[in-house]
């Protein structure tokens, strides 16, 4: 048996990877102005979804912003932190495990 055939013969187990949602938080100073912000520069939502996302923020407390694997997740959460900060707001971001 060749070597290439040895190798062919291997199989690779391949698993996708964990995604995890990121979510904002409501709180009482963030303006929304704010948050329909963030959600088009850090998530890339267009108009209307930012404020569609913006609104369900608002009314639950909470909503999920996107999908992505650990590392993307853990960007967009500290992108948001970063900014939220720099803008003298308590802007929230999470991560959890889908």
């Amino acid at each position: 048996m060749s070597k290439i055939e040895e190798e062919l013969e291997f199989e690779l187990a391949l698993f996708e990877p964990t995604e995890y949602k990121v979510l904002l938080h409501n709180d009482d100073y963030s303006t929304m102005d704010f948050v329909v912000d963030v959600l088009i520069n850090v998530f890339r939502k267009n108009i209307n979804q930012a404020e569609e996302i913006m609104i369900a923020i608002h009314k639950s407390g909470r909503a999920v912003c996107g999908i992505y694997t650990f590392e993307i997740a853990e960007t967009k959460v500290y992108q948001v932190k970063e900014l939220a900060k720099s803008n003298g707001f308590p802007l929230l971001a999470t991560m959890e495990e889908v």
